[in-house]
């Protein structure tokens, strides 16, 4: 039987997934139609930035909707998913700072050790997942 715990817990991870996905789509609409100014041929970058921006944020929103939706199904949430989202977005900010010329080397660096660490991380939480589930797989091999 459900806690009331686990169940306001899933009603409010329902919610936010509901109004990630409404943002995921909304977010796909305004890129639809921000295609228009990439023809505008202002410059050999023009819009490009800010297209390539949007797309990176509507991934990050894709990869939170994942971790959420994997909620729903193992009621863990899976630190891969978040990590992915972290990491896409650290690169985003990564690229519109390299692209517009306002990072400074420190800035560069610090970017650099966060990326790695996540890296580390990801690296470390799938080997975990493999574990967890071979023992689990063990276990039932076991009964």
């Amino acid at each position: 039987m459900k806690t009331i715990f686990d169940r306001m817990t899933d009603v409010v991870f329902g919610f936010i997934l509901f109004f990630i996905v409404i943002a995921i789509f909304i977010g796909v609409i305004q890129l639809f139609f921000s295609v228009g100014k990439l023809l505008s041929f202002e410059g050999i970058t023009g819009y490009y930035i800010d297209f390539i921006s949007d797309v990176l944020t509507i991934y990050v929103l894709v990869e939170l909707s994942r971790s959420l939706t994997e909620y729903f199904k193992s009621h863990k949430l899976r630190l891969t998913f978040i990590i992915d989202a972290a990491i896409v977005f650290t690169i985003r900010e990564l690229l519109i700072g390299l692209f517009k010329h306002e990072l400074k080397p420190d800035m560069l660096y610090a970017f650099t050790a966060f990326i790695l660490v996540l890296g580390l991380l990801r690296i470390g939480s799938i080997l975990v997942y493999q574990k967890e589930k071979e023992m689990i797989h063990n276990d039932n091999a076991a009964d």
